[in-house]
């Protein structure tokens, strides 16, 4: 839809099957690559836009970019930074939830945390690929473990790719999606975790996150960091989209 002002590219909502979000990684990247292709001139088959969307949160700023032959990659700074939020479960309602046992749930120094950078998650640390694979959802605790704000997102350092850096699934029953194949919103939260529990040096980090495997639909989610003085500074989210169907409404 039409921006509030005139620089902006567009105004974005973004809809669960349950209700509206404020912001959501996998739309803004998809919404940012159609609108570069559709509106930024082309030169030698390539394409280099900067997208900006006026979402619930406030203000996305998305870097396109585009060549011949390849998916179009997106990336965007996180529109707020993550913050701590209360409300993470004991590991034994933790493990009910997700139909593990509690001996599975924590990774080295990890433990499972909450954050928020528009969306709130509680993070879950897995031990291993066939804890994560054996992962579901369990109702009858669900609602005592996360209530109706929280999703958990489960992670651990065993990978697929060896590129990847974590493995990580996100359920989400209360916003009627049972599972999602790429989450951005709470990878842009993920960056706080990994900054709180592997406390990386100063400077300029990129994690990749893989997700969507168990679903048959992997994704990887690019995460780059920037840390000052043990403190994280700047989060950006990226990946790649390519264009899958279209269709029109009628009204």
């Amino acid at each position: 839809m039409a921006s509030a002002k005139p620089a902006h590219t567009a105004r974005v909502r973004i809809f669960t099957p349950s209700g509206e979000i404020p912001f959501a990684g996998h739309p803004t990247v998809g919404t940012a690559a159609l609108l570069a292709e559709l509106r930024s001139p082309e030169t030698n088959g390539e394409r280099d836009a900067l997208i900006v969307l006026e979402e619930n949160i406030g203000t996305v700023r998305v870097g396109v970019r585009q060549r011949p032959g390849e998916a179009a990659h997106a990336e965007f700074d996180a529109p707020k930074l993550p913050e701590p939020t209360a409300g993470v479960p004991p590991v034994d309602l933790l493990a009910a939830a997700l139909g593990l046992i509690p001996s599975e749930i924590g990774l080295e120094n990890h433990r499972p945390s909450a954050y928020s950078a528009g969306l709130p998650f509680v993070f879950v640390p897995i031990q291993t690929m066939a804890a994560m694979a054996k992962a579901s959802i369990h109702m009858a605790h669900w609602s005592s473990a996360f209530g109706t704000t929280h999703s958990p997102y489960l992670y651990c350092r065993e990978t697929v790719h060896a590129t990847s850096s974590f493995h990580a699934r996100m359920f989400a029953p209360a916003m009627g999606v049972n599972e999602d194949p790429a989450t951005g919103s709470a990878a842009a939260a993920f960056a706080a975790v990994i900054v709180r529990y592997d406390s990386p040096r100063d400077g300029t980090h990129k994690k990749i996150i893989e997700q969507g495997f168990e679903m048959g639909r992997p994704s990887f989610i690019e995460v780059s960091m920037v840390v000052k003085q043990g403190k994280l500074e700047t989060v950006r989210i990226g990946g790649h989209a390519i264009r899958m169907s279209e269709g029109t409404i009628d009204v």
